[in-house]
């Protein structure tokens, strides 16, 4: 695989050099500073670009491989009339990145919120700090700090108390804190939503069910696809995190079934998977290879992580890239197994970009400023880890390939 990892641009605490440090040969990065919609200029892509790749002439190459994400409006995503004038736009800013290299486009189409946890320094024994999720916390602040109407209906008795109790013990303070942790925004933003209008893009929702939101993904990923395939730029939808309905809205990529209906809806190859091990596989009923098996072939993009789901509960934690509930080994033996075949069919690129998705806080970067989840540290540790566990596989099921990889590092 082709090792890189997110770089949000220049006010990023990890620097690109870290990235280079690392192992890295590619990175992955946005233009976070666009608003969501707006046409991506070529002067844009490549700044950005230019940036990346400013020292190659001095220090080992870095380039930029993947686009993370390029966002998909709300109007889009709810199929508003205007819809047509965003995803032109999207259309037009897809040529723009094909025209300055860019060929690996991750977007993900989860409604109003991304990603979301309930604490952001889980303390692990090691003394490490994690991203976390607790259902009962979520079910706190849905119930009686947004105060959602009909949320009730969402959560089992015990969670509704289990909630209650802790609500009337907590402070302002952590109240402050739960409210900021669930609404914060995007990865690389500084931004958060504000909880007096949140309610209001929550309502924009009320009418839209499940079906429709699938209708929705479907029009859109119909309308940019065959143009993503024309400009040579694989499209990647990134699984929902977490895999399951929140706050009322509906989640439709979440499990093995999900994908199978959105590759079938659009069966165009640009028409692909961000596999995603930790978002996919918080949910048992996954079976990660078995999706890799399945859908190798629209696999354009690799991020490795790993959750631990808490027993008896709906909680999960990150956990150590090869310690968790994912069987690392056999996920990345299959993803390796993808790319054999590729490079058996005559693919001219076989490689898959993999990122070390979510580090943990720790050592030096206990005492720094990080982006939740994208600490240098705890990432170079899961890099680490992935690649010695890629280089055993390789040596042990494609020696040629081994030796060849080998011969080409010195």
């Amino acid at each position: 695989m082709i090792h890189t990892m997110r770089w949000f641009g220049p006010n990023d605490p990890v620097s690109l050099m870290d990235i280079r440090q690392a192992g890295c040969s590619g990175v992955v990065s946005a233009l976070h500073q666009v608003p969501v919609g707006e046409i991506w200029t070529i002067d844009a892509i490549r700044e950005r670009k230019n940036l990346i790749e400013a020292d190659n002439g001095h220090f080992t190459d870095l380039n930029w491989l993947v686009v993370e994400s390029l966002p998909v409006h709300e109007h889009i995503k709810k199929g508003l009339p205007d819809r047509e004038l965003y995803i032109e736009n999207y259309r037009q800013s897809l040529r723009n990145l094909a025209a300055c290299g860019l060929k690996t486009v991750c977007y993900n189409f989860m409604p109003v919120l991304d990603w979301s946890r309930t604490a952001l320094d889980y303390p692990l024994p090691e003394g490490h700090k994690t991203l976390r999720f607790v259902w009962e916390d979520f079910a706190l602040f849905d119930l009686y700090i947004l105060k959602r109407p009909n949320a009730a209906n969402d959560y089992e008795p015990e969670i509704r108390q289990a909630a209650l109790d802790k609500f009337q013990s907590m402070t302002a303070e952590e109240m402050t804190l739960l409210t900021n942790t669930v609404l914060l925004g995007l990865p690389g933003s500084e931004e958060a939503f504000d909880l007096n209008g949140f309610q209001d893009l929550l309502d924009a929702y009320a009418h839209i069910d499940d079906r429709q939101l699938r209708e929705n993904l479907y029009y859109f990923i119909n309308q940019i696809a065959p143009v993503a395939q024309e400009c040579g730029i694989n499209l990647c939808i990134h699984p929902d995190d977490p895999p399951a309905s929140l706050l009322g809205l509906p989640r439709v990529v979440s499990t093995e079934n999900d994908l199978l209906q959105l590759m079938n809806a659009c069966p165009l190859r640009a028409n692909g998977i961000t596999f995603c091990t930790g978002s996919l596989g918080v949910r048992e009923d996954n079976d990660l290879v078995k999706i890799i098996g399945q859908f190798g072939d629209r696999i354009h993009f690799v991020h490795l992580r790993t959750t631990k789901r808490e027993a008896g509960t709906r909680n999960f934690h990150e956990a150590p890239h090869l310690n968790g509930d994912v069987d690392m080994y056999e996920v990345v033996k299959a993803l390796i197994q993808e790319e054999q075949k590729r490079k058996i069919a005559g693919i001219s690129d076989p490689q898959l970009p993999m990122r070390p998705d979510h580090g943990f806080q720790m050592l030096d970067d206990l005492h720094k400023r990080t982006y939740p989840g994208y600490s240098a540290i705890g990432r170079l540790k899961g890099l680490a880890e992935l690649r010695g566990l890629e280089m055993g596989i390789t040596y042990t099921f494609y020696p040629e390939t081994h030796a060849l990889s080998f011969a080409n590092q010195l």
